[in-house]
C-alpha cells in the first residue's frame, strides 16, 4: 500500500511540471506587458526598464521558469501584478467560499442522483424508471446560465427569498448549489442506474440469492457496494471539476470565490494570479485522482494494490 502511494505521488511530479510549463509558456506569449499594467501607460521608458530589471523579467525564459517552479514547490505562487499581494494567500482567502459551493452541489447530486438511479434500476422498464430518466435528461439539457438567471428572477427579485448581491448565508447557498449540482445529479442518476443493472447480472449476486440471503442485504452489501466503484470515480473528479468550474455560477450569484477571482485576473491580465490559480486547480485534480484510486480498495476488497 505504502509503495503504491509513493509510486503514484512520484507520477504526479511530471504531470504538475507539464502543467506549470504550459501555463508559464502561455502567459509568456500572451499580449500585454505586466510592467506596463503595473505602472500604467504614462510610465516613462526608464521606469519601465528599471522595474523589468527589478522583477527579473529580462532573464532568460528557462531561468524564470525554473525560479517559478522552485518557488511554487515551496507554496509561493508569486505576487499579484495589481496589488502586489501573495497569490497563494489570495487563493486561500477565496477557497472556502468556492469549496462551500462545490461541496453543497456535490451533496445535492449525491443525495438526489444516487437514490434516483437505484430506484430506476429496481423498476427497470416501468413508469418510475422512465420518469427518472426523463428527469435526468432534463437536468442535463437545461443550460446552467439560463437556469441561474431564471432562479434569480423568481426567487431573488420577485419573491425576495434570497439575496441577489452575494449573500453568504445558508439560504443564499441553495440556488447556486442547485444550479451547479443539477447536471452532476443527472449524470449520477444515469450512471448509478446502469452500474446497478450491470452488477445485478453478476454471478455472485445470483449465488447470494441461491444461499437464501435476504434481498435487502443483497441490495446493499452485494449490488450497491460494487455498483459504487464507477460512481466514486466520477464523484472524486466531480468535486475537483466543480471547484474550478464555478466561474459562471459565482459571477451570476455574486459569490466571492475562485470563479470571480479567475475572471478578474484574466480581465486584468494579472499573469501571476492566472498561473497560480491554474497550477493550484491542477494539483487539486491529481490529488483527488489519487484519493479516488485509494478508495477503490476500501469499497471493493477484491481490489488490491501491487507493492
Amino acid at each position: 500500500m505504502i509503495g503504491y502511494i509513493i509510486r503514484r505521488v512520484l507520477t504526479l511530479i511530471p504531470i504538475l511540471l507539464g502543467v506549470s510549463f504550459l501555463v508559464f509558456a502561455i502567459a509568456e506569449v500572451t499580449p500585454g506587458d505586466p510592467v506596463v499594467i503595473m505602472l500604467g501607460n504614462r510610465a516613462t521608458p526608464e521606469r519601465v526598464a528599471a522595474l523589468r530589471q527589478e522583477l527579473h523579467l529580462n532573464d532568460p525564459f528557462i531561468e524564470r521558469y525554473a525560479r517559478f517552479v522552485f518557488n511554487a514547490a515551496q507554496g509561493d505562487l508569486g505576487r499579484s501584478i495589481r496589488g502586489q499581494t501573495p497569490v497563494s494567500q489570495e487563493i486561500l482567502d477565496r477557497l472556502p467560499s468556492t469549496a462551500e459551493l462545490a461541496f453543497a452541489a456535490v451533496i445535492f447530486a449525491i443525495f438526489i442522483g444516487i437514490p434516483i438511479g437505484v430506484v430506476a434500476a429496481q423498476y427497470r422498464g416501468k413508469f418510475i424508471d422512465h420518469a427518472a430518466m426523463v428527469t435526468a435528461l432534463m437536468g442535463l439539457s437545461v443550460p446552467s446560465f439560463w437556469l441561474a438567471i431564471i432562479l434569480i428572477i423568481i426567487f431573488g427579485i420577485n419573491l425576495k427569498w434570497v439575496s441577489v448581491t452575494g449573500g453568504q448565508g445558508i439560504r443564499d447557498l441553495i440556488l447556486p448549489a442547485f444550479t451547479l449540482g443539477l447536471g452532476p445529479m443527472a449524470v449520477l442518476a444515469r450512471l448509478t442506474r446502469s452500474s446497478v443493472l450491470e452488477v445485478k447480472e453478476e454471478d455472485f449476486v445470483r449465488t447470494a440469492r441461491g444461499k437464501g440471503i435476504k434481498e435487502r442485504i443483497i441490495q446493499v452489501r452485494h449490488i450497491l457496494r460494487n455498483a459504487l466503484i464507477p460512481v466514486v470515480t466520477y464523484l472524486g473528479l466531480l468535486f475537483a471539476d466543480l471547484l474550478g468550474g464555478t466561474v459562471f455560477i459565482e459571477s451570476v450569484f455574486a459569490r466571492p470565490g475562485l470563479g470571480r477571482f479567475a475572471i478578474n485576473a484574466i480581465s486584468a491580465r494579472d499573469f501571476p494570479q492566472v498561473q497560480g490559480l491554474v497550477l493550484f486547480i491542477a494539483a487539486f485534480y491529481v490529488i483527488m485522482n489519487l484519493i479516488v484510486d485509494l478508495l477503490y480498495g476500501i469499497i471493493d476488497p477484491r481490489i488490491r494494490f501491487v507493492e
